[in-house]
């Protein structure tokens, strides 16, 4: 049996590493392509900015606001990534001296999280080429890479799963479809989602491996770890949409009244907290996994700690 379950893992590997050679792809000769950002254009989608939601702001505000949302959206993916990156070739170590097909997929791995780092570097340097000065991205790779990379490996993996899902939620239901992103915009996280696509699967399996080795006491640190976690993001993303609520304010053209201030910022976190926590926890795949690892007690703590979120 175990035989049998080894030789299915090698297999799922091996089939990451095929789709990642098919796929492949240069920032520059196949994304970029020497063009810039269409600022006519919306960056992030209705579905994620929920721009719609502010009725009091005009068509040109609101295109102005997802442009901001859209930078922030590269800047996250940026951020997230410095970590993914350290914890898979963390885990890679395992393999040093075994499955050489796991630890391809997983060199592969890091190699493409380094690649889309850099993409998003190229893109906020390109959204700074056109968009007013004075934008900011508040928090550092470095120091949440440490903090996230302080908890247990159980905790990063099911969060590294988390990111890795809704990425692919959000480019298949909101990003594939519109028809009024710019197209630069549109095609960064078309070929982001390419490779994000197989390393979803290797999160799953490293995940579970780790869980395996878990015992009972274990898991429940492991959980308070990851709450832990999402509380850190939200932290982060209470800032950041202080700082974009602020950086909207004042250059979209108007002097803003203070109930539309308060209310810009709210929407601004209510979409982030979308984005970045509840569309990747309500993901039927990733609430599948995750909940079949815990028992009754552990997935009600989860459960309580994202309603304060909801």
């Amino acid at each position: 049996m175990l035989a049998e379950v080894q030789t299915t893992e090698t297999d799922r590997f091996a089939r990451c590493i095929e789709i990642s050679k098919r796929v492949r792809w240069d920032i520059e000769r196949d994304v970029i392509k020497g063009r810039r950002f269409d600022i006519t254009q919306k960056f992030l989608p209705d579905g994620l900015s929920l721009v719609e939601e502010l009725e009091f702001l005009s068509e040109a505000e609101r295109l102005f606001l997802s442009q901001i949302q859209g930078r922030t959206y590269a800047n996250i993916f940026g951020l997230v990534e410095r970590f993914i990156n350290a914890k898979v070739l963390e885990v890679s170590r395992d393999y040093w001296l075994g499955d050489q097909v796991a630890l391809e997929a997983l060199i592969r791995f890091s190699d493409e999280e380094l690649k889309h780092q850099e993409l998003f570097r190229r893109v906020e340097r390109l959204a700074g080429a056109d968009m007013p000065a004075g934008y900011a991205f508040a928090p550092d790779p470095d120091e949440v890479a440490r903090i996230v990379l302080s908890k247990s490996t159980w905790s990063v993996l099911a969060l590294t799963l988390d990111i890795e899902l809704f990425t692919q939620l959000h480019y298949r239901e909101s990003i594939e479809s519109a028809d009024n992103l710019s197209d630069l915009w549109k095609d960064v996280f078309l070929f982001h989602w390419k490779e994000e696509c197989q390393h979803a699967v290797v999160d799953e399996l490293e995940l579970i491996r780790c869980d395996e080795q878990l015992t009972e006491v274990e898991r429940d640190g492991a959980v308070s770890d990851l709450i832990d976690l999402v509380v850190a993001v939200d932290g982060i993303l209470q800032m950041q949409a202080k700082v974009d609520a602020d950086y909207f304010a004042g250059n979209c053209g108007r002097k803003l009244s203070d109930e539309e201030m308060a209310a810009s910022h709210a929407g601004i976190l209510k979409a982030y907290r979308w984005q970045y926590i509840l569309s990747g926890v309500q993901h039927p795949h990733f609430a599948e996994v995750l909940f079949s690892l815990l028992n009754k007690e552990q997935a009600a703590r989860i459960e309580a700690a994202l309603a304060t979120l909801m």
